[in-house]
């Protein structure tokens, strides 16, 4: 099995993403949650070309992807899981959910660390929110990002099965959050006890200081309530908020180019968690 994903890691991987990017592209043209600020024709070519750009950064720094490491995990006997009596199935759950927290945790820390939320603030500096913000990540960020999941998967022991459903999964649900869809609200009211909908993951990317630090999870919503981070609306209404930061009101900042220097421009604000004023 550990044989079969790893050979076909990148085409299951592809094939997802191009199928959600086109399903949730053509459910925002249908059920528009919010008017489109700035068009697709001035934010798509950053925002995919950026995803072009990490992509063939990844493959050529890490050529060992998670899964890789996974499997190697796996036949050497490292990591946590690799070294208890459970089930495959209690392992591959485990392993799901752990990742999960890792991955929140590691959002809490992009926007605690002001070196680190100068990398990350270029997510939140698109002009508007829909399915290609999800993917709008700096190539260094996702560097490090990799590293970091690298080794929480070495030291977890997770299954290559579990790691494969686990970032097949992330990715759908990063686009489906991120995506301009208006669910019906009663069933928006159910599903962000399951997963992180669009209503909830929209407020992250509010310029409002507050709201932008709040609702960091990706996929499971469930710890942000367990550790209070939860916020259930942004203030001003999801028709009324402003999306972005405050620094990068310019359209021209969503050019390609604009988009790999922001890290380097201005001073980072009030946003970090750290820059808060609790009086």
């Amino acid at each position: 099995m550990a044989n079969f994903l790893l050979a076909h890691e990148p085409a299951i991987r592809l094939a997802f993403f191009g199928g959600m990017l086109a399903g949730m592209a053509a459910w925002e043209a249908l059920a528009p949650r919010r008017r489109r600020a700035i068009s697709r024709w001035t934010r798509w070519p950053g925002n995919l070309g950026i995803v072009v750009l990490n992509t063939l950064l990844l493959r050529f720094t890490f050529p060992v992807a998670a899964i890789g490491i996974a499997a190697i995990a796996e036949q050497r006997g490292w990591g946590l899981l690799n070294n208890v009596g459970l089930a495959d199935w209690a392992k591959i759950v485990i392993a799901f959910l752990l990742l999960d927290l890792a991955i929140y945790l590691q959002h809490v820390m992009f926007h605690a660390v002001p070196a680190l939320w100068r990398l990350h603030r270029m997510h939140h500096a698109d002009l508007d929110f829909d399915v290609t913000t999800g993917a709008r990540f700096h190539p260094v960020e996702i560097l490090l990002s990799m590293g970091l999941k690298l080794a929480v998967v070495a030291a977890l022991g997770a299954p290559p099965v579990a790691v494969l459903v686990f970032e097949v999964v992330l990715n759908a649900t990063s686009m489906f959050n991120h995506a301009n869809l208006r669910l019906p609200e009663p069933l928006d009211r159910v599903l962000r006890w399951i997963v992180v909908t669009p209503d909830m993951h929209r407020v992250h990317h509010s310029i409002v200081v507050d709201e932008t630090n709040s609702n960091f999870g990706f996929n499971l919503p469930w710890w942000d309530r367990l550790l209070g981070t939860y916020r259930a609306q942004p203030a001003a209404g999801h028709e009324g908020m402003t999306i972005g930061l405050d620094i990068f009101r310019d359209p021209r900042q969503l050019r390609l180019d604009r988009m790999l220097v922001q890290p380097l421009i201005g001073s980072v604000g009030p946003y970090p968690i750290n820059r808060r004023d609790w009086s």
